[in-house]
């Protein structure tokens, strides 16, 4: 994997704001002299394209390239725009066909602001909306679990969502949810982190370590992994009676087969299901990759990887690199 496809990755899980505000601030610099020069304004569109790049979580930023999108008349460029949001949020974008029938170039912003309105980017705005009312956190939880979140934007952005929960006491909801986030998209090496660290507090250290493992994995220089080792190691040290070690390769391979069956969306199944006994597990592997179920495939590997398969361990190097291009 390139260089610049590890930068745009980067970019993509950690949104930065001030980089954001920087390149939104240049289009609508552009946007004010659009009208004394035409290429202007396609410098106004790739400043605000660069804001969603470096921050999607900003509603400003997919306001401004909307605004362009309407001045240069480009209905089906729009129509990509208010897509794209949908996906971040974890909706089908196929939902969108009911405004085959309305003008978008009149109507945008409205629509926009609409789906602003309900499901609002902002971490903090969003759990601002749900505080205090159990119902919609009960619908909120019940939704994601049916959403698709393989997106890594929308993967980060209902990490984000999950955090404010749990720092508000909702620790049991968070410990499940956050699952289901990981099991559609297992790079998210900082949900990883964050769920890691939520099992050692409650002092799950097997969990915690199988969980910083995935981390490791996913970025090596972080050394979740090893760091919590060595945690664990002073902490045994001054313990009598007490030893700690690594999980044993069973509980590492039911960890990775429960995580495998997570991320298998309900209604999919493998094709003809009868002969599905008969599949190979490489060809398995190979089927899931090429549908773009890559955290199944991701799992299935890394749990034969787990059993000594060099051939799987191989395929999941493979499988982390479709990962981080994706």
């Amino acid at each position: 994997m390139g260089n610049n496809s590890e930068k745009a990755h980067d970019q993509l899980q950690h949104p930065r704001r001030s980089l954001g505000n920087r390149y939104r601030t240049q289009a609508e610099k552009f946007l004010r002299i659009s009208e004394n020069e035409e290429n202007n304004l396609s410098w106004a569109e790739q400043n605000a394209r660069q804001s969603l790049l470096y921050d999607f979580t900003n509603p400003e930023n997919w306001k401004m390239l909307v605004r362009i999108k309407v001045i240069s008349q480009d209905s089906d460029g729009l129509r990509a725009v208010i897509e794209d949001l949908v996906t971040v949020l974890g909706r089908n974008p196929e939902h969108l066909s009911q405004l085959d029938e309305v003008d978008l170039l009149a109507s945008s912003e409205i629509i926009l602001e609409g789906i602003l309105k309900t499901d609002p980017l902002d971490p903090e705005e969003w759990w601002r909306s749900i505080e205090n009312n159990d119902r919609a956190l009960t619908d909120f939880s019940d939704r994601l679990k049916t959403l698709d979140v393989r997106d890594s934007r929308a993967n980060v952005l209902f990490s984000r969502r999950l955090e404010r929960i749990r720092n508000n006491g909702g620790e049991m909801v968070f410990l499940e949810l956050s699952r289901h986030i990981l099991a559609q998209r297992p790079d998210n090496h900082e949900a990883w982190v964050e769920l890691g660290r939520m099992h050692e507090r409650r002092k799950d250290f097997d969990q915690a370590w199988l969980c910083y493992d995935q981390a490791q994995i996913h970025k090596p220089e972080s050394r979740a992994r090893d760091e919590f080792s060595i945690r664990m190691n002073e902490w045994v040290d001054g313990s009598v009676g007490r030893a700690w070690s690594n999980p044993v390769i069973s509980d590492r391979v039911d960890f990775l087969e429960r995580m495998r069956k997570l991320a298998k969306p309900a209604e999919e199944a493998i094709p003809n299901e009868k002969d599905a006994d008969r599949l190979g597990p490489y060809d398995e592997i190979e089927y899931l990759r090429g549908t773009s179920r890559l955290g199944e495939a991701f799992f299935l590997a890394r749990k034969m990887a787990a059993e000594g398969d060099e051939r799987a361990l191989m395929m999941t190097k493979e499988i982390l690199e479709a990962m981080g291009d994706g």
